[in-house]
């Protein structure tokens, strides 16, 4: 290593050079302040800075951490936690994401992709209580949990389960999962709707990440931060919400609320704060999108040039090259194909519009002349850089190209490829979804119906092992679909045979329907076909079916003046 000088930049900054190359030395406020006060101390600790910049430039083992090289010289990023490199930028991530996601069709595409498959129609619960630990017979064990099932059912597709009353419960997760995915977080506070005719009163009150901030605007602070209150340990102890959106309530009156994160002496949930959290000690969370925004907007604007210069170059464009001085405005009446005009440009100083339309027939005044103008668009380059841009995008995003842009022409296997690496994507965050929200909801309902005695499970709230017992379920929704159904039947089949599935996981993965409601349609649709002598379609036999049996007249369920068992259980529980 040749000698080092220190150069000091017009910022204030020191670089040390090397073999004509810069590295920089940090130098901070506090440096700066020693020496104005303590030249002697300042300049040893300049110099422990000047050494510990060239280390870091010649002594490590890693090119990745150098500033000597060239292409690394300039590359200094900063350091910190994850609050204090995330709350910075927050609130531009947040809406530069909401924006892309309402104009940037890949931008949109992402999400709704995205809530449309871990989502779907919904996650529905299945009630799978452990049995061993509750000492419950198989058959108890079921009857519970079919009684449980449609009772949840009977609050989750009413809009009573919503404090607004607009969106039922499936329809709730696809508005918090979206929003996650769009603001980075999102809360819900479990509240209490009186109003409800429902016998358990549980209402969810769902809360955009704007709204949760400090009360009064106020700078976070140790226990404090972006409305969340936390204890030493880090735990969320309450959250502050504002009474509106404070940036779009500027001059207005805003109010705060806090709220408990847990109940002092229940400890219940109260607030369900859904977030991705990739960093310790992270108390936000991040956009989808906020590290391919700047792509995104490229494209955006790219796609829009290409698509107006295309436009352009679809009409009769000319220049017209005036006679002399005494030209006048050409007349121009529309043509045979009549088009209105499209686009208009004044003339500088002439006073008349130029205006551009399909079929245009343009009367010129003597001596003016034409030249066209050929902006050789559609460009042929177009395609395949957006597809190359889009394909780096699909990596950040976790979503494969092919599945981004709904584009399935490779072949069968590339296809099936690219729906099953975005499957293993969606399955995870299926499964965060269920862990963040739906389990939290189906165990709060479950604590309300236990305690109001609408359900009958006995140690409820004696036990936490108990209690996880009783409350154990199972959430299935939307398969995943099929290129070729009667491959995936087959291979379901082959696996059911050599014992590594089981018929009701293969049913549960091929739509999320159980496989023993399945089995009793079937039943009933087998004895339906019996009874009108119709020979059932799947049936490999060749012999007519047996003439139907007389069967003997009997009224309904409920039809007999008296309600069926079933009726007397839900209405006269």
């Amino acid at each position: 290593m040749s000698a080092t000088s220190l150069v000091r930049s017009a910022a204030g900054g020191y670089s040390a050079m090397v073999d004509g190359q810069a590295v920089p030395v940090r130098w901070n406020v506090v440096d700066r302040a020693i020496a104005s006060v303590a030249p002697a101390w300042g300049a040893s600790r300049l110099q422990a800075r000047v050494g510990h910049a060239l280390f870091s430039a010649y002594g490590g083992g890693y090119n990745g951490a150098s500033f000597a090289r060239r292409s690394l010289a300039g590359w200094n990023p900063l350091g910190g936690d994850a609050d204090s490199q995330i709350l910075t930028d927050l609130r531009e991530l947040r809406e530069r994401s909401r924006d892309l996601r309402r104009n940037s069709p890949l931008a949109g595409g992402a999400i709704g992709t995205s809530v449309t498959n871990v989502v779907g129609t919904g996650l529905a619960v299945l009630p799978r209580v452990n049995a061993r630990v509750l000492r419950l017979s198989p058959a108890e064990a079921a009857a519970w949990q079919e009684n449980v099932a449609g009772d949840f059912e009977l609050w989750a597709a009413s809009v009573h389960s919503d404090l607004t009353r607009v969106q039922n419960f499936y329809l709730q997760q696809g508005l918090l999962f979206g929003s996650v995915l769009e603001a980075g977080d999102h809360c819900v506070i479990l509240a209490r709707n009186e109003k409800s005719p429902l016998p358990v009163k549980l209402a969810l009150q769902h809360v955009e990440a704007d709204r949760l901030c400090n009360m009064g605007r106020a700078p976070d602070r140790p226990g404090l931060v972006a409305g969340v209150e936390v204890d030493s340990d880090g735990a969320a102890l309450r959250y502050h919400f504002a009474s509106a959106n404070p940036e779009r309530r500027i001059g207005a009156r805003l109010e705060w609320t806090s709220v408990e994160a847990w109940g002092p002496r229940s400890g219940r949930q109260n607030v369900i704060h859904a977030f991705e959290r990739t960093r310790a000690g992270q108390t936000r969370g991040v956009p989808m999108l906020a590290a391919v925004i700047e792509p995104l907007k490229q494209l955006e604007r790219y796609t829009e040039a290409e698509l107006m210069a295309a436009v352009v170059s679809g009409l009769f464009t000319v220049f017209i090259s005036a006679g002399g001085p005494a030209s006048v405005m050409p007349s121009a009446v529309a043509g045979s194909a009549g088009g209105a005009a499209s686009g208009s440009s004044t003339a500088s100083g002439s006073g008349w519009d130029a205006k551009l339309g399909n079929g245009l027939v343009v009367e010129l005044a003597k001596g003016d002349s034409v030249s066209t103008a050929n902006p050789g668009r559609p460009n042929a380059a177009f395609e395949p850089f957006v597809t190359a841009i889009t394909r780096q995008i699909g990596l950040q995003l976790q979503i494969p190209f092919e599945v981004l842009t709904k584009h399935y022409t490779a072949s069968y296997s590339a296809a099936r490829a690219a729906m099953l690496d975005a499957w293993r994507f969606w399955k995870v965050r299926r499964q965060w979804l269920v862990f963040e929200f739906c389990q939290p909801v189906y165990a709060a309902w479950l604590d309300e119906a236990v305690a109001i005695g609408l359900i009958r499970a006995p140690g409820y709230f004696a036990d936490p092992a108990i209690r996880a017992a009783w409350t154990r379920a199972v959430w299935t929704g939307d398969g995943p679909g099929s290129i070729d159904p009667l491959k995936d039947v087959q291979a379901a089949g082959a696996r059911v045979r050599l014992s590594i599935s089981t018929l009701e996981q293969e049913s549960l993965q091929h739509d999320g329907v159980e496989w023993d409601q399945k089995v009793t349609q079937r039943a009933r649709e087998r004895q339906l076909l019996a009874e009108q002598g119709l020979r059932d379609p799947t049936d490999e036999g060749r012999n007519p079916p047996a003439a139907p049996p007389s069967a003997p007249s009997r009224p309904r369920p409920g039809h007999d003046g008296a309600p069926s068992d079933l009726v007397k259980g839900r209405w006269q529980r």
